[in-house]
């Protein structure tokens, strides 16, 4: 690492690249990186990672096999920030160039054995090792106490409802109302049933300790294959939602099936306008008067749209349909944390370039927050952390799942679909600076921005929460 005090990959590690000089071309011997000082070598590596990455996007496999070599040389999952980062990418572009033959990539992880347990396991760990998840929780309680102010019957959606953690907290802030606690029904989503027996029994526990009236309901399945009905809204019901970094995976999309559409010769200019047209009148028409510059004309060449106009949004017809169902069950409130990264990219360079910044501040976190020996930091990187870089990376089309975008895009998909911005508290903001400050957890920050709120570490931006709630149209 850098000298204390320093954080080398905080702010952008890839600014560095043109003020070094990179003697050693691919197919050298490369003795000298080896005796470089952690912040040369950590340059080093980014300068071979890129390389790489754009050796493998133009098919040139024995350039890039030579680069994986090199970076094999330096990477370590037992080293320093960029040298972990490294290890894992490198493993990533290997991944996808093994993609190029079938029939050897399926041989090779053919045996392979994915235990739901382990899974399991590092979601804990990360949120146990990291603050992400605890300020995340923290900030969507303090949102739902003060949207159900006064009322009796409360049902809470969680799309990932594993850490007991958080509702428990909820059930506490509930009990100490005036009017006394609401009835109150969770309705927990997982993929795994242990997974939400384990929460009906802590969570029905803990409910007659503060004797809150409680039910659970459990629906075991993805978000992506969920059916809104098994969520059983009741009419008289106030209810909230939350979503901890689930929404994203309902940005997959058949990216090949898409490119032909938009780029076909047979998709004239009057039906590509027509696809924007499709959006909801009303919120694109306040979205044109907000925006009146960059607004949309059929009449132009199809230039790079506004990064804030509706154009800008990669195609995602299953978020579209869910949000369309999930504002007709007129939620009160909608909490959404997602991560604050934008590497839903079609481009293979413009993936690595995104994640290669988001993921040296993540690792950069952990460096900070725990020694280097311990199992637990290892399994995270590896089983949360490098197997996303994996699939950001090395996967395309409706394999790829980890698609993230940034506020800016969220806040315009929600407000197309017909969603009211409900602006996070103060008092939310300084519950949320008090676990940071309790817990010694320095070098993190939490910002305000439009009504929203980002979780940084130190100024770089990684996490988004944003609360929303139905709005009916006039």
């Amino acid at each position: 690492m850098v000298p204390e005090g320093q954080s080398f990959v905080t702010s952008s590690p890839l600014q560095f690249i043109p003020w070094m000089s990179f003697s050693p071309g691919l197919g050298s011997p490369f003795p000298w990186p080896r005796e470089l000082k952690s912040e040369e070598r950590g340059l080093y590596l980014i300068h071979l990672l890129v390389s790489c990455a754009n050796h493998v996007a133009a098919g040139s496999l024995e350039n890039a096999n030579i680069g994986l070599e090199q970076i094999s040389h330096l990477a370590s999952t037992d080293g320093d920030t960029m040298q972990r980062i490294a290890a894992y990418f490198n493993e990533a572009l290997a991944y996808r160039m093994l993609k190029a033959w079938p029939g050897l990539y399926k041989a090779l992880n053919s045996t392979k054995i994915s235990l739901v347990s382990e899974e399991i396991h590092v979601q804990k760990l990360f949120f146990e090792l990291c603050p992400f998840l605890k300020l995340a929780y923290v900030i969507t309680n303090q949102a739902i106490v003060e949207a159900m102010e006064g009322e009796k019957m409360v049902h809470i959606i969680d799309f990932n409802c594993f850490e007991p953690a958080q509702w428990i907290n909820l059930f506490q802030t509930f009990n100490a109302r005036p009017e006394g606690p609401p009835h109150l029904r969770i309705t927990g989503m997982h993929g795994q049933k242990e997974v939400l027996d384990h929460m009906a029994r802590r969570l029905t526990e803990e409910a007659q300790k503060w004797d809150i009236p409680f039910q659970f309901n459990p629906v075991v399945c993805t978000l992506e294959n969920l059916d809104l009905e098994s969520l059983r809204v009741k009419t008289g019901e106030a209810l909230a939602v939350s979503s901890v970094l689930q929404l994203h995976s309902l940005l997959v999309t058949d990216d090949e099936m898409h490119k032909w559409k938009v780029n076909s010769p047979f998709m004239s200019k009057t039906d590509r306008s027509h696809r924007v047209l499709q959006m909801n009148q009303r919120t694109l028409g306040e979205w044109l008067k907000k925006e009146p510059v960059h607004a949309y004309s059929p009449s132009s060449d199809f230039a790079s749209p506004s990064p804030l106009s509706p154009l800008s949004l990669a195609p995602a017809p299953k978020m579209g349909s869910f949000l369309t169902a999930l504002r007709a069950l007129s939620p009160k409130l909608i909490v959404i944390t997602e991560q604050e990264s934008n590497n839903s990219g079609s481009t293979l360079m413009d993936r690595v370039m995104e994640a290669l910044n988001f993921y040296a501040a993540l690792f950069d976190c952990l460096e900070s927050t725990v020694s280097r020996a311990p199992l637990e930091r290892k399994k995270v990187e590896k089983m949360l952390f490098g197997e996303e870089i994996k699939n950001i990376i090395a996967c395309e089309g409706v394999e790829r799942k980890e698609r993230h975008e940034k506020l800016e895009k969220w806040i315009l998909r929600l407000e197309l679909a017909g969603f009211g911005r409900v602006p996070l508290s103060y008092h939310g903001m300084l519950q949320a600076g008090r676990l940071l400050q309790t817990n010694n957890y320095d070098g993190y920050k939490i910002k305000e921005e439009n009504g929203c709120l980002v979780i940084c570490w130190q100024e770089r931006p990684l996490y988004s929460i944003s609360a929303w709630r139905f709005r009916p149209y006039d």
